[in-house]
């Protein structure tokens, strides 16, 4: 005699084997019989990241270009790091209403060890000259930040259009211009003075 299944039964049963299909790929994520099925990674993006990798909300976040970088600040500047702060000596492109202006000293939250990115963030020293990519500080008043950390600073070594101007970092750090370079990722990035002139002024 022909065997006749109820529909909800079969209904059920094709519900159940779904959620074990589910449960079965899901715990192949882990290695681990003590981590649940929900809790295994899906896909890259839940792998925790590791301490280097930058944040990515907001105005912090890593940059691929010194483009990203000029359209992103607020205020981009060659100057020289002082004991009260960093000396304007030169505006490459100023935004938002950031009203610094060449001779200003300025406050560059990190200098006293206040910033938003302290793990990312190298130590700016009295002598050094260097241009920042800049955000307005939202706490303080006339007080600055450096873009994620090192991936706002340029070291230079002169003022006019052939000096050289490199990223303080290598990892943290662009890659190129206008476009970026994968073969160039985490190994730091060297162009001129001049080119970094140029970008801003295109901006």
């Amino acid at each position: 005699m022909a065997r006749i299944d109820h529909p909800h039964r079969t209904r059920a049963l094709a519900g159940a084997a779904a959620l074990l299909t589910a449960a079965a790929l899901a715990a192949c994520g882990s290695t681990d019989p003590a981590v649940p099925a929900a809790a295994a990674p899906t896909s890259a993006a839940a792998v925790a990241p590791t301490e280097a990798a930058p944040p990515a909300t907001g105005k912090l976040r890593g940059y691929a270009t010194v483009k990203e970088l000029t359209d992103t600040a607020d205020l981009v500047a060659r100057g020289q790091i002082e004991a009260d702060g960093f000396r304007v000596d030169e505006i490459l492109r100023s935004v938002n209403g950031a009203a610094a202006k060449v001779g200003d000293r300025i406050t560059i939250t990190g200098l006293n060890g206040r910033t938003v990115d302290l793990a990312h963030m190298s130590k700016l020293e009295a002598g050094q000259k260097v241009v920042l990519y800049l955000a307005q500080d939202a706490t303080t008043a006339g007080a600055y930040s450096t873009l994620t950390g090192d991936f706002g600073v340029f070291d230079v070594t002169g003022s006019d259009d052939s000096a050289a101007a490199t990223t303080r970092s290598t990892t943290m750090a662009v890659s190129g211009l206008l476009a970026e370079d994968p073969a160039a990722s985490g190994k730091g990035f060297r162009t001129t003075l001049g080119q970094l002139r140029a970008v801003a002024a295109q901006a």
